[in-house]
């Protein structure tokens, strides 16, 4: 699946169906694209628990790291 990944401040990611990353949380804004990557379930990818991040991405439409640990629910309240 292809996800599009894009940052926030400081160590702060997110990461997305949407090429244009506007289903991001605003208060993380502004977000810069930063890559798009092929993520699959249960292959190892680097910086990124691919399960995890498309079950929120399922369950959310985003998945949200900060320092690469999930912080999808906090970002999203």
């Amino acid at each position: 699946m292809q996800i599009h990944i894009f940052r926030g401040p400081g160590r702060v990611f997110g990461f997305t169906l949407a090429p244009t990353g506007d289903n991001l949380p605003g208060k993380y804004a502004p977000w810069t694209a930063f890559k798009t990557i092929e993520l699959n379930r249960h292959a190892h990818t680097p910086g990124v628990d691919a399960n995890e991040c498309l079950d929120d991405i399922e369950t959310y439409g985003v998945h949200v790291t900060d320092a690469h640990v999930r912080i999808t629910e906090a970002a999203l309240s």
